[in-house]
């Protein structure tokens, strides 16, 4: 399988008055097309900082990162943008809808800045693969946390991506809610063959991918195949 993402003895710093912060420093890895990879590790060991970096929200200190044969550091923001809504979806904690758009919208959004066409219908397909298209007029608020949950993930399969990352998808919700996501998550996933990167304190989630990643104190400590694979 091609490579989808490589990352190249990446590092991240943050200056505070005099102070150097340094979150990430030497990480390496590359992942396959349709690979399924959890990153974990404490609170405060750069997770998060390392999937905004692999997914260009954010701009690496040194180090590369190559998405899909892009190298993300050369880009300008405008273009992380553009390789961003052609490639990649994401998933966050707290949702990220747009309060002011309704369930249906929030989906059609990526669908609509790629230009394509049946966007509403399309859009109501995925919610009602998610179990929501009797809510699509609703607005966030109207709507649980495992509603709006639901409701990103329909926006980001949206636009077919390349490669999924999911920062903590179900760190907001109650457990039984948090299983029925994690499921169709990875249901969705398995239907779209998409690569998926999975940030999460949860080791039971993490159990779940083909591959563990564990970062403490901005370094990988250990890269693992988990059981998942071993098992078939």
């Amino acid at each position: 399988m091609p490579t989808i993402l490589e990352i190249k003895d990446l590092k991240k710093t943050y200056d505070s008055g005099d102070r150097h912060l340094t979150v990430l420093q030497g990480i390496n890895f590359s992942l396959e097309a349709g690979d399924v990879c959890a990153i974990v590790g404490p609170s405060g060991s750069g997770k998060t900082t390392l999937l905004g970096l692999c997914a260009g929200l954010d701009r690496a200190s040194s180090g590369s990162v190559i998405l899909n044969g892009i190298k993300l550091d050369d880009l300008s923001e405008d273009e992380r943008a553009q390789v961003r809504n052609q490639y990649v979806g994401f998933i966050f904690q707290n949702f990220q809808l747009i309060p002011t758009l309704t369930a249906l919208e929030n989906v059609m959004v990526p669908l609509e800045l790629r230009g394509e066409r049946n966007v509403q219908q399309q859009a109501m397909d995925l919610l009602a693969r998610v179990g929501l298209a009797e809510r699509a007029v609703h607005y966030p608020t109207q709507l649980s946390g495992g509603e709006q949950q639901r409701v990103s993930l329909a926006r980001a399969f949206s636009n077919r991506p390349a490669i999924l990352f999911a920062d903590e998808p179900t760190g907001n919700l109650d457990e039984e809610t948090g299983e029925r996501v994690e499921k169709l998550l990875f249901d969705l996933n398995r239907e779209a063959g998409t690569t998926l990167v999975l940030v999460t304190h949860d080791l039971e989630l993490a159990a779940k991918t083909d591959r563990i990643i564990r970062i403490k104190g901005g370094t990988v400590v250990s890269d693992e195949v988990t059981s998942v694979v071993n098992n078939g």
